[in-house]
């Protein structure tokens, strides 16, 4: 079974960056999809960004591009999403999940990640 922990959330002023950990344990890292995704209360979980097995490539909803970077450390068993240029709306709770033989087209669907971590709040304020 694989543990996820995730770390780094806080509050931040609208513009500025917060950099998301999430250690992962008991599993094969590097054959997994890591993903990350949030939770509002309009949004029971959002897709944000995916870092595809053995890092071949990285994956981002629409609203995050050219913000957010998702990266992996597969000696560390980690994996990273760096916010940048933070908006209010960017204000959630932040889970990472893992899972396995996830193809391209089901990466953003939540159901297709096996394992979570408990979550790290990042609040944004204006």
């Amino acid at each position: 079974q694989v543990q996820l922990v995730e770390s780094g959330g806080g509050l931040v002023q609208a513009g500025g960056s917060l950099r998301l950990s999430c250690a992962a344990s008991g599993g094969t890292f590097r054959t997994s999809t890591m993903g990350w995704f949030r939770r509002t209360p309009e949004k029971e979980r959002e897709f944000v960004a995916a870092s595809r097995a053995r890092g071949s490539s990285t994956i981002y909803t629409d609203s995050v591009k050219g913000r957010f970077t998702v990266s992996r450390d597969n000696a560390k068993n980690t994996v990273y999403l760096q916010m940048n240029s933070l908006k209010p709306e960017a204000t959630a709770t932040y889970y990472c999940a893992s899972g396995e033989g996830i193809i391209l087209s089901s990466i953003r669907d939540a159901t297709q990640y096996r394992s979570w971590g408990q979550g790290t709040q990042v609040t944004v304020s204006s």
